[in-house]
């Protein structure tokens, strides 16, 4: 709006110098007019089919540690085939109460600003332009269940938060999160303001939605009414930083698939076979709808910074379960640097620097990219390809499935053992592997042979 605002004035501007700039003059209006259109058609259900999402950490990507510097690689995201990009949050930070030396980016001290350490609001405001021109979506990281203890309605609003039984305003109970405040979700004031600031991003900013960081601690009823209003604005993107079915059932459109990671990590440690995956999968179809979707994931920000790098947590298993990600019903993440065979733990309260060298993992993720972006076979969202399970000779071992739809066919086999293994497959067909581009027939009790970790992603021919 404020662009159109400026063209006008300049319309003023040059009809007083003559009619001889009235061409010019049009021209200038209607280029001003396409810059503050979208480029970008809304969120709906057919882009969470086939989509990537890839989770942001601005202080860490760069040097620089800025929106700028970020927003350049953006074409290098849509490369990745990534159509959501989730910002980690970029408002400025408490320093009231601050671990380490930059604080937390989960305490926050002003919901509608943007972090001076990582640029303006025009540098937002042109990063979000930039991933739009590039047919990605731009969804903020939203943190509902705290503030930092800079906070203005510390001040202004002391009954917006929890109090212990001396009267105090204290931090969230059962945890260690010493540098913010909790939020009272009893206040009605305090609810309407979350979704006012909310909003704001969205009517201001254009921004396509929002992860609600531990949203399972903040009110079902608060998620639903707020998505609600939300929805009435423009279409978005709701991802729950919380497992639970209930906040899926209306509000959210993703939820996190932390027992799915945990098995992943379970299995690449040599602490459970095949059949616990196989009882995750069942799980699933238990506890949610089939239009739930699940995030499905290697690393974030808090497995990278607190729980270990992939390799530390899946050694060589790091590629068979990155793969796995893309191939499982669901839409799979990408965290800032895994694209760059990231081996490091980043810091959490201070600067670190992701190193962007590309290795084995980048050309990976651009071919499971591709593969996710265009095959149906591969449709997580709301209307998902099937997973079936296929019965092999040592089904501890080996995991075998296809994913079907619209006469697409994918099947992925893998080893998920440290050690070779034999197997056959109850299973017929002529395929082409996809990694390799070599054709490969599975004819029903051949046998097989595939290495430690090793796996086999093949589309019918």
């Amino acid at each position: 709006m404020k662009k159109i605002v400026l063209s006008l004035i300049t319309v003023g501007t040059l009809f007083s110098c003559g009619k001889t700039k009235k061409e010019e003059t049009i021209a200038i209006v209607e280029a001003s007019q396409e810059k503050t259109q979208d480029t970008l058609a809304p969120v709906s259900d057919g882009m969470m089919e086939n989509a990537v999402i890839y989770e942001a950490n601005i202080r860490q990507y760069s040097e620089e540690g800025s929106f700028k510097a970020f927003t350049k690689d953006i074409p290098v995201l849509k490369e990745l085939g990534v159509k959501i990009l989730w910002l980690m949050p970029i408002y400025p930070i408490s320093t009231t109460k601050s671990k380490g030396s930059l604080g937390s980016y989960y305490a926050i001290s002003d919901y509608t600003k943007v972090n001076p350490e990582f640029g303006t609001i025009e540098d937002f405001r042109a990063l979000v332009n930039t991933a739009h021109d590039n047919g990605i979506y731009v969804i903020l990281d939203w943190v509902a269940n705290h503030t930092g203890w800079d906070h203005v309605w510390l001040k202004e609003h002391p009954e917006y938060y929890t109090k212990d039984e001396k009267g105090e305003i204290t931090h969230t109970v059962d945890t260690d999160w010493t540098d913010v405040a909790d939020l009272n979700y009893d206040n009605e004031e305090m609810r309407q303001q979350m979704k006012n600031d909310m909003i704001y991003w969205l009517e201001e900013e254009n921004v396509d939605g929002f992860r609600c960081d531990v949203a399972g601690m903040v009110p079902v009823d608060f998620w639903d009414a707020t998505v609600a209003e939300l929805k009435k604005i423009k279409p978005v993107f709701m991802l729950a930083e919380g497992w639970e079915p209930e906040l899926l059932e209306n509000a959210f459109d993703m939820g996190y698939g932390w027992d799915t990671h945990h098995k992943m990590n379970d299995i690449a440690q040599g602490k459970v076979d095949v059949r616990e995956w196989d009882k995750r999968m069942t799980q699933i179809d238990t506890l949610y709808a089939d239009e739930d979707i699940l995030m499905n994931f290697t690393s974030n920000h808090d497995e990278n910074s607190w729980n270990g790098t992939v390799k530390e947590r899946m050694g060589d298993a790091a590629e068979m379960f990155a793969s796995l990600s893309y191939l499982i019903p669901g839409m799979p993440l990408l965290y800032s640097g895994q694209e760059y065979d990231m081996d490091k733990r980043l810091l959490f309260f201070e600067k670190d620097t992701i190193i962007k060298n590309k290795g084995k993992f980048f050309p990976l993720y651009k071919k499971l990219g591709k593969l996710k972006n265009n095959n149906p076979a591969l449709h997580g969202g709301k209307d998902a390809a099937s997973y079936t399970r296929i019965k092999t000779s040592d089904d501890k071992k080996v995991l075998a499935f296809k994913r079907e739809k619209e006469r697409n066919t994918i099947l992925f086999v893998a080893n998920m053992t440290n050690e070779p293994v034999k197997f056959s497959l109850e299973y017929d067909g002529d395929f082409k592997n996809y990694l390799s581009g070599e054709s490969y027939k599975i004819t029903s009790g051949d046998a097989h042979v595939l290495n430690a970790w090793k796996y086999l992603i093949l589309i019918k021919e």
